[in-house]
């Protein structure tokens, strides 16, 4: 048996290794790069693939002709069908997970309500295991939204397979009770011409950390990943994200957006693109931005990219991790403007072009509501 080794150098990242067997995979222990930025004894055990004592409770709302949700068994074929898990937290949780659900948009659907996934969590010390399948076929048009709440510890898989000519616009919602500890995988496969739209929003928990893969099954894929997170004291938020671009002519376009306030709040943003030699035409660009509101607070925010190919159509990236803009504060403090308003009217600002990019009006005033009332808590 083959087992991923900390110590055996990756020459890109595409080299990583992938197992669906949760004991190829060796426990992590900090040093390595995947990992060095998590703080692995509040992980509740997950990375060293712990049993599941506990199940969380799915609730499927929103479907309508042409748009089905089931529970499916391990032995459907159409699960594990985006990609292989990479890390021993995913490939435990593929281990360990006995049913599964899988939403599907059927070809030609225009589904135009959206579908509501509602996942709780297992409650106050335990720990569960999870994996959710959404499936658009060819030339379906459908909206996801996946909205995590409750308590425990929860390890999961979610796949977004996204056939030919085909658009899903998913919004994961990560709203936890402040104990919960959450580590997902999302994996996605992008058919030809086909447009996924991924978009998170973490808010909740202890600590929570979410992992989407983007791969390209064929020309001419578009997909764009935005990310939003408001952390507080104590709280950590882990966002790492692979653009992996190996076919000709597709399109990454990733934002990730988040503030952060108290003490030992802690955001971490990791952005890989790779651009394989086969890749030609690519366009991609990827940007993380990190607001720290109070003294104590800490962001790490690393974009890389790997380009194998010259003949590309462009690529860049940013990052930038600051303060108040201290002449935005004074331009609204200098017309009258209060300065705890002007401070949170920045925040709103600095939120703004994300929250308008949420397609379900009712989860966009929610998260609207939920940041006014984090602003709230921002001193003066």
């Amino acid at each position: 048996m083959t087992v991923a080794s900390p110590l055996i150098p990756q020459g890109t990242k595409g080299d990583r290794f992938t197992s669906f067997d949760v004991d190829a995979f060796e426990v992590p222990s900090g040093r390595e790069e995947d990992w060095r930025f998590t703080p692995l004894k509040r992980l509740a055990g997950l990375h060293k693939g712990i049993e599941a004592t506990g199940k969380t409770a799915i609730t499927v709302g929103g479907t309508a002709d042409g748009v089905t949700a089931q529970t499916v068994d391990r032995a459907d074929a159409r699960l594990g069908e985006a990609a292989k898990p990479a890390d021993k937290v995913a490939a435990a949780a593929y281990t360990g997970f006995t049913e599964a659900l899988v939403v599907e948009f059927a070809k030609d659907t225009q589904a135009a309500e959206p579908v509501m996934v509602t996942i709780d969590g297992p409650g106050e010390g335990q720990v569960a295991y999870g994996h959710i399948q959404i499936r658009a076929e060819q030339f379906a048009e459908g909206t996801v939204v996946l909205d995590y709440r409750g308590s425990g510890a929860y390890g999961e898989n979610v796949e977004f397979v996204i056939a030919d000519g085909a658009r899903l616009n998913v919004v994961a919602v990560h709203d936890w009770a402040d104990d919960a500890v959450h580590v997902t995988a999302h994996h996605a496969k992008v058919g030809r011409d086909a447009v996924l739209r991924h978009m998170v929003v973490t808010l909740g928990g202890d600590l929570v950390r979410v992992s989407p893969t983007v791969n390209y099954a064929d020309r001419g894929g578009d997909a764009e990943c935005l990310g939003l997170y408001f952390s507080d004291a104590g709280q950590h938020h882990e966002h790492r994200l692979f653009m992996d671009h190996s076919t000709p002519n597709c399109r990454s376009n990733v934002v990730y957006k988040g503030a952060l306030q108290g003490k030992d709040a802690h955001a971490v943003w990791i952005g890989d693109v790779l651009i394989r030699v086969a890749a030609e035409a690519t366009e991609t660009f990827e940007l993380n931005r990190n607001l720290l509101l109070t003294d104590g607070a800490r962001a790490d925010s690393v974009p890389n990219l790997e380009i194998e190919t010259g003949e590309i159509t462009g690529a860049g990236h940013a990052s930038a991790t600051g303060r108040f803009d201290d002449e935005q504060l004074f331009y609204l403090q200098a017309r009258g403007i209060p300065a705890e308003q002007a401070r949170r009217l920045v925040v709103r600002g600095f939120f703004n072009e994300l929250l308008h990019k949420i397609p379900v009006s009712a989860v966009r005033e929610r998260l609207e509501a939920a940041i006014e009332a984090e602003l709230e808590a921002v001193g003066t």
